[in-house]
């Protein structure tokens, strides 16, 4: 019976240790961005303290093995149970820390997960049990655990629970294995009634934390957003909040701006005008991204658009803008048209198994802040999205700022050049952004700047449309290579462009 409490100890102290690990690495990654950085950075300090954690174990004395673990395993479950939650109100709060306390917290924890398993080993070894059999019971059951882990987190836990809760929840699983411990093994630990206890208290605190996890998610994102929080959730791909002032909707995707509702009609006018205007003759349009409905909004003031179909990753995002009231106010109930197809899929996945020819593209992706999101910007991929354009037709990408990011912005005009596409590149000012750019792109030669915009607008008109075109002497026009898959050039530009612009 207590081998095989034992061995279910490890199942769930595997699980706990990498899930800490993966907390920590998805809320790193949501508030610093560059996902592939923060994972790699987060999981080499970690294995670097486990490291260390394994070799400090040999100073635990033999008769000291027991007690010493039920020690271990009330502090990573305290310590890790609320990581998340420190590192999302320092983050709010005291952002200026906010790497150091990253980086501290992760060492200490990934130290004291380090002991965790020698420890194991030596209680079995304490039983006699045969050492091959110490080693293939706990390693196998070891990285089933994190198997298990691996698979619950991103698919149930990260979505379901969010990561504050998901945090509390495996410190409570770690309180527990030190409470069972302790009635277990009642007659070999010291003070056993003292050790229940502090793991009923511990149990008790992270419980208490993950019922109230949602007061602190609301609190520290009033510190790091500034305004009144009306929706909040973490989806199987992102962080999605939703902020309201006065009359300001703003929608923020893993911490990042998207729009503001008092400009967001400058944005998407000059998304989606320019191009479609100059194809009166347009029927079926593809939106790739643009889960918000903001850019549809403004194709179906088009009626010679018979057929829309809108390519979004993330499900919770066009649900969002399908039901709540306010946001479906603010697109006009665009994802509910009868004309409006929305698929919920990986837009290269996607590009790939289907075969439909579109009369014009709309590309609204967010920036290119990750590999993951850099991907969606490289030549093979616009290369995709060429074989979906009809020849006489457009397609637009939104390409981030030329005046804040301009390396960034002129890779992906050499990016859908190198793609054989013909560009025309071009900008405007959005107040919540600054100065945001786009790039028309055709396999057709010509492009005529339309004498008049016939559908209803607030900001687009025959001037400001020209002027939308002409860059500024401060703005010229920069040689840069194309983003290619193997390398993407673009994330690094898009990282040192914009961390000028922080400093």
């Amino acid at each position: 019976m207590r081998d095989r409490v034992l061995i279910l100890s490890v199942l769930i102290v595997a699980s706990c240790g990498l899930g800490y690990e993966l907390i920590s690495s998805a809320l790193a990654s949501y508030l610093l961005g560059d996902s592939i950085l923060q994972f790699s950075s987060v999981i080499g300090c970690y294995l670097f303290a486990m490291g260390i954690g394994s070799w400090l174990s040999k100073y635990v004395r033999d008769e000291d093995v027991l007690n010493r673990f039920i020690d271990v395993e009330l502090l990573v479950a305290l310590l890790g149970g609320v990581s998340a939650a420190v590192l999302f109100l320092v983050f709010a709060w005291l952002s200026a820390p906010f790497r150091a306390a990253l980086y501290v917290g992760v060492f200490i924890i990934g130290l004291m997960v380090g002991m965790e398993i020698p420890l194991v080993m030596r209680v079995f070894n304490q039983r006699k049990t045969e050492f091959r059999e110490i080693v293939s019971r706990v390693l196998t059951f070891d990285y089933l655990g994190a198997l298990a882990v691996s698979l619950v987190f991103p698919l149930l836990l990260a979505p379901k629970l969010g990561l504050l809760r998901t945090s509390f929840l495996f410190g409570i699983l770690n309180a527990s294995v030190a409470l069972w411990t302790t009635w277990l093994f009642r007659a070999e630990v010291s003070r056993p009634g003292e050790k229940a206890v502090r793991a009923s208290v511990v149990i008790g605190l992270l419980g208490m934390g993950f019922i109230y996890s949602g007061s602190m998610t609301a609190w520290a994102e009033k510190g790091l957003y500034g305004d009144d929080v009306v929706h909040a959730e973490t989806t199987q791909y992102q962080r999605l909040v939703v902020t309201r002032w006065h009359d300001d909707l703003r929608l923020y995707i893993n911490g990042n701006l998207q729009f503001s509702s008092r400009d967001e009609h400058r944005y998407h006018e000059a998304l989606v005008h320019p191009g479609l205007q100059a194809l009166p003759w347009a029927r079926n349009v593809l939106v790739l991204g643009g889960g918000d409905g903001l850019a549809v909004r403004e194709i179906l003031k088009y009626k010679n658009i018979e057929h829309v179909t809108l390519v979004d990753l993330d499900p919770a995002m066009t649900g969002l803008f399908s039901r709540s009231a306010p946001l479906v106010a603010l697109n006009q109930g665009s994802l509910k048209d009868p004309r409006v197809k929305v698929v919920n899929d990986d837009a290269g996945r996607w590009l790939e198994t289907h075969a439909e020819v579109y009369d014009y593209i709309v590309v609204d992706f967010p920036d290119p802040s990750n590999f993951g999101l850099g991907r969606l910007y490289s030549v093979p991929v616009y290369h995709l999205m060429a074989r979906h354009l009809a020849e006489n037709g457009y397609m637009v990408v939104q390409s981030t700022s030329p005046y804040f990011a301009p390396r960034s912005f002129w890779s992906v005009d050499a990016t859908l050049k190198e793609a054989g596409l013909n560009t025309w590149p071009y900008h405007t000012y959005v107040p919540s952004f600054g100065d945001w750019g786009f790039i028309l792109a055709g396999k057709r030669r010509d492009y005529e700047l339309p004498a008049r915009i016939t559908v209803p607008t607030r900001y687009l008109d025959p001037v400001t449309t020209r002027e939308l075109f002409h860059f500024p002497a401060d703005m010229p026009a920069l040689a840069m290579p194309p983003n290619r898959l193997n390398e993407q050039s673009l994330v690094r530009y898009f990282d040192e462009d914009w961390r000028k612009v922080i400093r």
